[in-house]
């Protein structure tokens, strides 16, 4: 059974401090990947939190099933993203995006 997990990311390694996310080494080969993605309904909602975090809502049965999915990340091969923390979350609330009321 799917359950949605947040997977924190963080960017380390090669990562280009001088260059824009979209100017970094592999951004077109990982942006095809998570693209993929996000097509099958693995990944649900996902992008930076600020310069060097990174957040995804994955829908997943289970951490090491997520660890497996992402470790194919061109990102995740070469060091430029790693995985800080897997946390299984139970939304309790959901609304639609928009206007605020």
């Amino acid at each position: 059974m799917r359950h949605l997990f947040l997977v924190f990311e963080q960017h380390g390694g090669p990562w280009d401090w001088s260059r824009g996310l979209r100017e970094q080494a592999d951004f077109d080969e990982h942006a095809r990947f998570m693209d993929a993605l996000v097509d099958e309904g693995f990944v649900v909602l996902g992008g930076p939190l600020d310069e060097r975090d990174v957040l995804l809502v994955v829908a997943s049965d289970s951490e090491a099933s997520i660890r497996a999915r992402l470790a194919a990340d061109p990102w995740i091969e070469n060091g430029m993203l790693l995985i800080t923390s897997i946390r299984p979350w139970t939304v309790l609330l959901t609304g639609r995006l928009g206007e605020p009321a």
